[in-house]
């Protein structure tokens, strides 16, 4: 997850804050594990963008700020799916997504991983069907289905390690 996502999930949420800085319960800082040129960096990036105000010693999110972290937080949903270990690898999907469309290939990768696939190459992978039909509609929701290919093996395709 990017540092400007976690920046402006916090400011929108209801959180602890020490000097206009957010705090857990025990008042450590929430962006702990950033340097703090990182951190200002980004913060002097997403001010500069609009994201966010500074008022008193304190950030808070802008309009254009609520509506990228809504965005953000409606889009590329996660889907809880397993498949048995065991279950032979039979499915081929391969896909062409468009530059444009970074954030949605890289999910989708990070989905076969999750729902036990194996990558051939970085666009062809090999995993257990059916895929869910829940996961099928989200990718028509999201525009990739046109450039996503499934291929149905006759027999399990053997991972050689």
């Amino acid at each position: 997850m990017n540092l400007v996502y976690e920046i402006l999930k916090q400011l929108s949420s209801k959180s602890f804050k020490y000097k206009g800085v957010s705090v857990n319960l025990f008042g450590i800082p929430k962006f702990k594990k950033y340097s703090q040129n990182s951190l200002s960096g980004t913060l002097s990036r997403i001010h500069k963008d609009g994201l966010i105000e500074k008022s008193n010693e304190e950030f808070f999110l802008t309009l254009k700020g609520q509506k990228y972290i809504k965005k953000k937080m409606n889009s590329l949903r996660q889907f809880y799916f397993n498949f048995d270990k065991d279950a032979p690898k039979n499915l081929i999907v391969m896909f062409d997504i468009p530059e444009t469309k970074k954030a949605e290939r890289e999910w989708l990768r990070w989905h076969l991983k999750k729902f036990n696939y194996s990558m051939i190459q970085k666009s062809v992978w090999v995993g257990p069907s059916p895929l869910p039909k829940e996961f099928l509609d989200y990718i028509e929701s999201i525009k990739i289905k046109d450039g996503l290919k499934t291929f149905k093996l006759a027999k399990g395709y053997n991972i050689k390690k």
